[in-house]
């Protein structure tokens, strides 16, 4: 069992190690290139994953304590976080600049014909109430 042990755990570190280095991004790398990381890495597997896991990424302070600032970290231009589209401001004026242009045309003809067919529908209602109220004045007198 022990034999084994020692044979998983190195790989394990290693498959780690490797998988984070590549889905590190480039600006979170420290000290060498990320490609570089990546070779020493893969030449030398244990000694590697321990150099990049201790020295070759840019580590966050945990949640209770202080989070460095990017002046502090070196990193003054920071990766956008992705932002959900409903709080986009970009994606909202696309959104109302693309509406606007192609919608105006036909929603100002959809509402010419509901208004005119409201003033129509309208017109028709009066005739048949003013029809009504001239049929009951002359049944009753």
């Amino acid at each position: 069992m022990l034999r084994a042990l020692m044979f998983i755990l190195p790989l394990a570190l290693l498959i780690y190690a490797f998988i984070d280095c590549l889905n590190t991004p480039e600006d979170e790398v420290k000290h060498l290139p990320k490609v570089v990381w990546v070779i020493v890495i893969l030449l030398f597997p244990f000694v590697g994953s321990i150099g990049w896991l201790a020295a070759g990424k840019l580590r966050h302070a945990p949640a209770g304590g202080r989070t460095p600032t990017p002046f502090s970290t070196g990193h003054r231009n920071r990766r956008h976080e992705w932002v959900a589209p409903d709080d986009n401001p970009e994606f909202l004026k696309s959104l109302r600049d693309e509406a606007a242009s192609s919608k105006d045309v036909k929603d100002e003809a959809l509402l010419k014909d509901w208004e005119a067919d409201l003033r129509r529908r309208e017109e028709e209602l009066k005739k048949r109430e003013q029809g009504k109220s001239g049929e009951g004045t002359e049944t009753e007198g």
